[in-house]
């Protein structure tokens, strides 16, 4: 409450995010293990002057807002409310819903669910300066150069009274609904609701925003994130089975007993790339009680892994792994190995090192009773 003033933020997040390039809407993907639109919401339940939050979100997503309102103790949150064709049409879904759940309401600040990152400073500032003069925006100063122009005819534009515009912008309730209907009644569709508000006559205060407050539209705004993993893995050494490491087969007497190929150089690479991103383990994934898994090419299914990786946006920035054997030398085929792995991850080969060592002769590598393996890997994103 600000005032004594009623106030509701409505969270727009009801963009596919097609930009982003992912399987799911970009305010749902997760930056430090939480989805982004969890932290923008988090912002503003966090933020003394909120009294009720409004979310709008696609259709399919509304179970998912309601299940992590209820996780998350997201208290303030009043609805989830379907959202409309365009961000225009889905922000004044929400502020009929606001009209309807919150009659009381007086300022309502719109937020887009896609900036994660907004302080409880700038939220201060917006819901101060619109209590003042009935609309405000946060916005910050261009640091680069601004040209207009087409190809080789283009002319510079002084940067200095120039600014980026953010989010939340803050309204006195009346006008941003005012401003809604007359666009409406107009068939205009703004950038943002700011403009909306100027067309109606109503000045907007501009607030200083922070340049830390970026909306996350393609997979560059994304901040970058490292993930450590390990893997080892023990296979047993047996007659009348071929020896398949990193997808090579080698020369030797015996193979490795397992479910599938029991490729233990890639078991172990598989399990620390699974590590790294939190996706469980190989045997969650590729059961050896299943028979599709039955003598499979294990690089197959570090292809499956790969595809988890990509689907979680992570990155491969390389990958170490260590073979124990007393037997055979694996030297003379680390080469090919390497190619198999880093075609397979769609990495450099630079990014790809193994190397084999003994024990020796001590334990049951030393005795020649099994291959052992252990990797490390870090992602990113």
């Amino acid at each position: 409450m600000y005032n004594n003033k009623k106030t509701a933020a409505v969270i727009a997040a009801a963009g596919l995010g097609k930009r982003m390039g992912s399987g799911i809407p970009k305010q749902y993907l997760k930056i430090g293990g939480e989805p982004i639109l969890l932290k923008a919401v988090r912002a503003f339940c966090s933020n003394p002057y909120i009294d009720y939050i409004f979310i709008v979100t696609n259709k399919d997503y509304i179970p998912q807002c309601l299940q992590m309102k209820e996780d998350f103790g997201l208290d303030k949150v009043v609805s989830v409310v379907e959202g409309g064709k365009e961000r225009q049409d889905s922000v004044y879904k929400a502020l009929q819903e606001v009209n309807r759940c919150r009659p009381g309401v007086e300022y309502v600040l719109v937020h887009d669910g896609a900036r994660p990152f907004v302080s409880q400073e700038t939220i201060n500032y917006v819901v101060q300066a619109a209590g003042g003069v009935g609309a405000a925006i946060a916005c910050v100063p261009v640091k680069n150069s601004i040209r207009q122009g087409e190809g080789t005819k283009s002319c510079n534009i002084e940067r200095e009274h120039l600014y980026s515009v953010q989010t939340p912008q803050g309204f006195k309730k009346s006008i941003l609904m005012e401003a809604y209907e007359q666009a409406f009644a107009d068939g205009y569709y703004g950038t943002d609701d700011a403009s909306l508000v100027e067309r109606i006559g109503q000045p907007v205060e501009l607030v200083m925003g922070q340049y830390g407050n970026i909306k996350i539209t393609t997979k560059e705004d994304m901040p970058m994130e490292s993930r450590v993993g390990t893997g080892f893995d023990v296979h047993q050494l047996t007659e009348g089975r071929p020896l398949i490491l990193g997808g090579v087969e080698i020369p030797f007497e015996k193979g490795l007993l397992g479910h599938s190929d029991a490729d233990v150089l890639v078991h172990a690479l598989m399990d620390a790339l699974l590590g790294a991103a939190a996706l469980g383990d190989i045997g969650g994934h590729f059961p050896d009680t299943d028979p599709a898994y039955k003598g499979v090419s294990s690089m197959k299914l570090l292809e499956k892994v790969k595809k988890l990786i990509d689907e979680e946006f992570y990155g491969i920035s390389n990958v170490d792994i260590t073979v124990m054997a007393q037997r055979p030398k694996i030297k003379s085929y680390i080469n090919d190995m390497r190619k198999n792995i880093a075609r397979t991850l769609e990495i450099e080969e630079s990014r790809v090192n193994i190397k084999g060592t003994t024990t020796e002769k001590l334990g049951f590598v030393g005795r020649e009773e099994g291959i052992a393996a252990q990797a490390v890997c870090l992602l990113y994103r």
